[in-house]
Protein backbone atom coordinates (compact mmCIF):
# COMPACT_ATOMS: atom_id res chain seq x y z
CA UNK A 1 0.00 0.00 0.00
CA UNK A 2 1.35 3.41 -0.96
CA UNK A 3 -1.11 5.44 1.10
CA UNK A 4 -3.11 5.03 4.24
CA UNK A 5 -6.18 7.13 5.04
CA UNK A 6 -7.05 8.08 8.59
CA UNK A 7 -10.16 9.88 9.76
CA UNK A 8 -9.28 12.83 11.94
CA UNK A 9 -11.73 15.47 13.17
CA UNK A 10 -14.33 14.36 10.66
CA UNK A 11 -11.99 14.58 7.66
CA UNK A 12 -9.69 12.27 5.82
CA UNK A 13 -5.93 12.64 6.17
CA UNK A 14 -3.84 10.83 3.58
CA UNK A 15 -0.59 9.52 5.03
CA UNK A 16 2.16 8.34 2.68
CA UNK A 17 3.41 4.91 3.78
CA UNK A 18 6.07 4.53 1.09
CA UNK A 19 7.88 6.45 -1.62
CA UNK A 20 8.64 5.53 -5.21
CA UNK A 21 12.28 6.22 -6.11
CA UNK A 22 12.04 7.16 -9.78
CA UNK A 23 15.80 6.99 -10.22
CA UNK A 24 16.57 6.47 -13.91
CA UNK A 25 13.06 5.40 -14.92
CA UNK A 26 13.15 8.09 -17.62
CA UNK A 27 15.76 5.91 -19.38
CA UNK A 28 13.83 2.62 -19.78
CA UNK A 29 16.11 1.19 -22.47
CA UNK A 30 19.24 1.66 -20.36
CA UNK A 31 18.19 -0.09 -17.14
CA UNK A 32 20.36 -3.21 -17.62
CA UNK A 33 23.26 -1.14 -18.92
CA UNK A 34 23.10 1.17 -15.89
CA UNK A 35 22.87 -1.87 -13.61
CA UNK A 36 26.10 -3.21 -15.13
CA UNK A 37 27.87 0.15 -14.81
CA UNK A 38 26.86 0.61 -11.16
CA UNK A 39 27.65 -3.02 -10.29
CA UNK A 40 31.19 -2.68 -11.69
CA UNK A 41 31.52 0.67 -9.89
CA UNK A 42 30.40 -0.82 -6.56
CA UNK A 43 32.78 -3.77 -6.90
CA UNK A 44 35.60 -1.34 -7.74
CA UNK A 45 34.82 0.68 -4.62
CA UNK A 46 34.82 -2.42 -2.41
CA UNK A 47 38.03 -3.87 -3.90
CA UNK A 48 39.95 -0.60 -4.22
CA UNK A 49 39.15 0.77 -0.78
CA UNK A 50 39.46 -2.73 0.71
CA UNK A 51 43.04 -2.93 -0.60
CA UNK A 52 43.83 0.46 0.93
CA UNK A 53 42.48 -0.72 4.29
CA UNK A 54 44.51 -3.93 4.07
CA UNK A 55 47.86 -2.37 3.20
CA UNK A 56 47.52 0.31 5.89
CA UNK A 57 46.99 -2.48 8.42
CA UNK A 58 49.67 -4.98 7.37
CA UNK A 59 52.47 -2.94 5.77
CA UNK A 60 55.07 -1.87 8.34
CA UNK A 61 56.04 1.19 6.30
CA UNK A 62 52.51 2.60 6.47
CA UNK A 63 52.09 2.56 10.25
CA UNK A 64 51.88 6.35 10.50
CA UNK A 65 49.00 8.73 11.38
CA UNK A 66 48.60 9.74 7.72
CA UNK A 67 47.90 6.16 6.61
CA UNK A 68 45.93 5.39 9.76
CA UNK A 69 43.46 8.10 8.73
CA UNK A 70 43.60 7.01 5.07
CA UNK A 71 42.65 3.44 5.99
CA UNK A 72 39.72 4.66 8.07
CA UNK A 73 38.69 7.05 5.31
CA UNK A 74 38.57 4.13 2.87
CA UNK A 75 36.40 2.17 5.33
CA UNK A 76 34.11 5.19 5.62
CA UNK A 77 33.84 5.38 1.82
CA UNK A 78 32.71 1.74 1.69
CA UNK A 79 30.06 2.37 4.36
CA UNK A 80 28.91 5.60 2.69
CA UNK A 81 28.46 3.97 -0.70
CA UNK A 82 26.77 0.89 0.77
CA UNK A 83 23.95 3.06 2.11
CA UNK A 84 22.77 3.88 -1.42
CA UNK A 85 24.28 1.68 -4.15
CA UNK A 86 22.87 -1.76 -3.20
CA UNK A 87 19.31 -0.42 -3.26
CA UNK A 88 19.99 1.41 -6.52
CA UNK A 89 21.20 -1.86 -8.02
CA UNK A 90 18.13 -3.69 -6.73
CA UNK A 91 15.79 -1.05 -8.17
CA UNK A 92 17.50 -1.21 -11.58
CA UNK A 93 17.40 -5.02 -11.69
CA UNK A 94 13.90 -5.68 -10.35
CA UNK A 95 12.25 -2.44 -11.57
CA UNK A 96 10.59 -2.29 -8.13
CA UNK A 97 11.32 1.23 -6.96
CA UNK A 98 9.22 1.45 -3.81
CA UNK A 99 10.87 2.18 -0.47
CA UNK A 100 8.99 2.29 2.82
CA UNK A 101 8.71 5.49 4.85
CA UNK A 102 10.86 3.99 7.62
CA UNK A 103 13.50 2.59 5.25
CA UNK A 104 13.73 5.97 3.53
CA UNK A 105 14.26 7.77 6.84
CA UNK A 106 16.93 5.25 7.91
CA UNK A 107 18.74 5.63 4.58
CA UNK A 108 18.73 9.43 4.86
CA UNK A 109 19.88 9.34 8.49
CA UNK A 110 22.88 7.10 7.72
CA UNK A 111 23.68 9.16 4.63
CA UNK A 112 23.80 12.35 6.73
CA UNK A 113 25.79 10.78 9.56
CA UNK A 114 28.39 9.23 7.26
CA UNK A 115 28.59 12.35 5.09
CA UNK A 116 29.17 14.40 8.24
CA UNK A 117 31.90 11.97 9.33
CA UNK A 118 33.55 12.29 5.93
CA UNK A 119 33.66 16.09 6.24
CA UNK A 120 35.28 15.87 9.68
CA UNK A 121 37.73 13.15 8.65
CA UNK A 122 38.86 15.16 5.63
CA UNK A 123 39.45 18.04 8.05
CA UNK A 124 41.45 15.81 10.39
CA UNK A 125 43.57 14.57 7.47
CA UNK A 126 44.30 18.19 6.51
CA UNK A 127 45.31 18.96 10.10
CA UNK A 128 47.61 15.93 10.07
CA UNK A 129 49.36 17.24 6.94
CA UNK A 130 49.57 20.72 8.50
CA UNK A 131 51.35 19.41 11.60
CA UNK A 132 53.64 17.14 9.53
CA UNK A 133 54.79 19.95 7.22
CA UNK A 134 54.54 23.08 9.36
CA UNK A 135 55.60 21.57 12.71
CA UNK A 136 57.67 18.49 11.79
CA UNK A 137 59.68 18.42 15.04
CA UNK A 138 56.49 18.29 17.13
CA UNK A 139 54.66 15.87 14.82
CA UNK A 140 55.31 12.65 16.82
CA UNK A 141 54.27 14.41 20.02
CA UNK A 142 51.12 16.09 18.70
CA UNK A 143 49.89 13.23 16.49
CA UNK A 144 50.47 10.49 19.03
CA UNK A 145 48.35 7.29 18.90
CA UNK A 146 45.96 8.53 21.60
CA UNK A 147 45.34 11.84 19.80
CA UNK A 148 44.82 10.05 16.46
CA UNK A 149 42.24 7.73 18.01
CA UNK A 150 40.43 10.63 19.69
CA UNK A 151 40.29 12.59 16.42
CA UNK A 152 38.98 9.51 14.60
CA UNK A 153 36.26 8.78 17.17
CA UNK A 154 35.29 12.45 17.22
CA UNK A 155 34.94 12.43 13.42
CA UNK A 156 32.60 9.43 13.56
CA UNK A 157 30.31 10.51 16.40
CA UNK A 158 30.41 14.33 16.54
CA UNK A 159 27.34 14.97 14.41
CA UNK A 160 25.20 11.93 15.18
CA UNK A 161 22.64 13.64 17.51
CA UNK A 162 22.18 16.60 15.14
CA UNK A 163 21.78 14.42 12.04
CA UNK A 164 19.21 12.21 13.80
CA UNK A 165 17.31 15.35 14.84
CA UNK A 166 17.44 16.73 11.29
CA UNK A 167 16.15 13.43 9.87
CA UNK A 168 13.30 13.42 12.40
CA UNK A 169 12.44 17.00 11.47
CA UNK A 170 12.34 16.20 7.75
CA UNK A 171 10.15 13.11 8.19
CA UNK A 172 7.83 14.89 10.58
CA UNK A 173 6.66 17.02 7.67
CA UNK A 174 3.29 16.20 6.12
CA UNK A 175 3.71 14.50 2.73
CA UNK A 176 0.64 14.65 0.53
CA UNK A 177 -0.21 14.24 -3.10
CA UNK A 178 2.39 12.34 -5.10
CA UNK A 179 4.73 9.88 -3.38
CA UNK A 180 7.13 9.79 -6.34
CA UNK A 181 10.62 10.80 -5.21
CA UNK A 182 12.44 11.97 -8.34
CA UNK A 183 15.88 10.91 -7.16
CA UNK A 184 18.16 7.87 -6.98
CA UNK A 185 17.97 7.60 -3.19
CA UNK A 186 16.29 9.35 -0.25
CA UNK A 187 17.82 12.79 0.07
CA UNK A 188 16.74 16.11 1.57
CA UNK A 189 16.10 18.31 -1.53
CA UNK A 190 13.68 15.88 -3.28
CA UNK A 191 11.95 15.12 0.04
CA UNK A 192 11.36 18.82 0.73
CA UNK A 193 9.92 19.13 -2.77
CA UNK A 194 7.25 16.53 -1.89
CA UNK A 195 6.39 18.06 1.48
CA UNK A 196 3.19 20.02 1.92
CA UNK A 197 3.00 23.56 3.24
CA UNK A 198 5.82 25.91 4.20
CA UNK A 199 9.23 24.23 4.43
CA UNK A 200 11.29 27.40 4.94
CA UNK A 201 12.17 26.46 8.54
CA UNK A 202 13.35 23.05 7.37
CA UNK A 203 15.44 24.62 4.63
CA UNK A 204 16.98 26.93 7.23
CA UNK A 205 17.82 23.89 9.39
CA UNK A 206 19.47 22.20 6.39
CA UNK A 207 21.56 25.32 5.67
CA UNK A 208 22.57 25.60 9.34
CA UNK A 209 23.52 21.92 9.41
CA UNK A 210 25.57 22.28 6.22
CA UNK A 211 27.34 25.37 7.57
CA UNK A 212 28.17 23.71 10.87
CA UNK A 213 29.19 20.25 9.71
CA UNK A 214 30.41 20.85 6.15
CA UNK A 215 31.47 24.45 5.63
CA UNK A 216 33.37 24.86 8.91
CA UNK A 217 35.54 21.73 8.29
CA UNK A 218 36.02 22.98 4.72
CA UNK A 219 37.28 26.36 5.98
CA UNK A 220 39.62 24.56 8.37
CA UNK A 221 40.96 22.54 5.42
CA UNK A 222 41.48 25.72 3.40
CA UNK A 223 43.20 27.41 6.37
CA UNK A 224 45.48 24.41 6.88
CA UNK A 225 46.51 24.34 3.23
CA UNK A 226 47.17 28.08 3.11
CA UNK A 227 49.72 27.58 5.90
CA UNK A 228 51.04 24.37 4.30
CA UNK A 229 51.62 26.06 0.92
CA UNK A 230 53.27 29.05 2.58
CA UNK A 231 55.63 26.70 4.43
CA UNK A 232 56.39 24.60 1.34
CA UNK A 233 57.29 27.66 -0.73
CA UNK A 234 59.92 28.55 1.86
CA UNK A 235 61.70 25.21 1.49
CA UNK A 236 65.13 25.70 -0.12
CA UNK A 237 65.16 22.39 -2.01
CA UNK A 238 63.04 21.90 -5.14
CA UNK A 239 62.95 18.16 -4.39
CA UNK A 240 61.66 18.89 -0.89
CA UNK A 241 58.96 21.18 -2.25
CA UNK A 242 57.85 18.55 -4.79
CA UNK A 243 57.72 15.81 -2.15
CA UNK A 244 55.71 18.00 0.24
CA UNK A 245 53.25 18.98 -2.50
CA UNK A 246 52.84 15.36 -3.63
CA UNK A 247 51.79 14.22 -0.14
CA UNK A 248 49.04 16.87 -0.09
CA UNK A 249 47.78 16.88 -3.67
CA UNK A 250 45.87 13.58 -3.37
CA UNK A 251 43.95 14.82 -0.35
CA UNK A 252 43.15 18.12 -2.09
CA UNK A 253 41.72 16.32 -5.14
CA UNK A 254 39.42 14.20 -2.93
CA UNK A 255 38.33 17.32 -1.00
CA UNK A 256 37.53 19.14 -4.26
CA UNK A 257 35.45 16.22 -5.61
CA UNK A 258 33.47 15.66 -2.41
CA UNK A 259 32.89 19.26 -1.37
CA UNK A 260 32.33 20.60 -4.87
CA UNK A 261 29.34 18.35 -5.49
CA UNK A 262 28.06 18.37 -1.88
CA UNK A 263 28.02 22.16 -1.50
CA UNK A 264 26.30 22.56 -4.86
CA UNK A 265 23.66 20.05 -3.76
CA UNK A 266 22.79 21.45 -0.33
CA UNK A 267 23.78 25.12 -0.15
CA UNK A 268 21.37 26.47 -2.73
CA UNK A 269 17.76 27.66 -2.68
CA UNK A 270 14.86 25.30 -3.28
CA UNK A 271 13.79 27.41 -6.27
CA UNK A 272 16.87 26.27 -8.20
CA UNK A 273 16.04 22.58 -7.67
CA UNK A 274 16.57 20.44 -10.79
CA UNK A 275 15.98 16.69 -10.45
CA UNK A 276 18.30 15.69 -13.29
CA UNK A 277 21.14 17.96 -12.12
CA UNK A 278 20.76 16.79 -8.53
CA UNK A 279 21.01 13.15 -9.59
CA UNK A 280 24.34 13.88 -11.27
CA UNK A 281 25.76 15.78 -8.28
CA UNK A 282 24.53 13.17 -5.81
CA UNK A 283 26.33 10.46 -7.81
CA UNK A 284 29.52 12.50 -7.55
CA UNK A 285 29.67 12.66 -3.76
CA UNK A 286 28.26 9.17 -3.13
CA UNK A 287 29.93 7.15 -5.91
CA UNK A 288 32.57 9.04 -7.93
CA UNK A 289 34.65 10.14 -4.93
CA UNK A 290 34.72 6.63 -3.33
CA UNK A 291 35.66 4.95 -6.63
CA UNK A 292 38.46 7.43 -7.37
CA UNK A 293 39.78 7.59 -3.79
CA UNK A 294 42.04 4.47 -4.08
CA UNK A 295 43.26 5.53 -7.54
CA UNK A 296 44.08 9.07 -6.43
CA UNK A 297 46.01 7.94 -3.36
CA UNK A 298 47.79 5.00 -5.02
CA UNK A 299 48.78 6.59 -8.33
CA UNK A 300 50.18 9.69 -6.61
CA UNK A 301 51.88 7.99 -3.67
CA UNK A 302 55.03 5.89 -4.03
CA UNK A 303 54.66 4.37 -0.54
CA UNK A 304 51.17 3.08 -1.36
CA UNK A 305 52.32 1.72 -4.74
CA UNK A 306 55.21 -0.12 -3.07
CA UNK A 307 52.91 -1.53 -0.37
CA UNK A 308 50.44 -2.75 -3.02
CA UNK A 309 53.25 -4.42 -4.96
CA UNK A 310 54.47 -6.16 -1.80
CA UNK A 311 50.94 -7.32 -1.01
CA UNK A 312 50.31 -8.66 -4.52
CA UNK A 313 53.73 -10.37 -4.56
CA UNK A 314 52.92 -12.16 -1.32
Amino acid sequence: MEYMERNMAGGNLTVIMEFILLGFSDLPNLQRFLFGIFLVTYMSILIGNGLIIMITKVDAGLQTPMYFFLGNFSFLEICYTSVTLPRMLSNLWTQKRNISFVACSIQLCFLLILGNSECFLLGVMAYDRYVAICKPLYYPVIMNPKMCLQLLIGSWIAGIPVQIALTYQIFSLPFCGSNELNHVFCDIPPLLKLACGDTSKNELSVYADALLFALIPFLLIVGSYVKIIATILKLPSATGRYKAFSTCSSHLIVVALFYGSGITMYLRPKSSYSARTDKVFSLFYTIVTPVFNPLIYSLRNKDVIMALRNLLTK
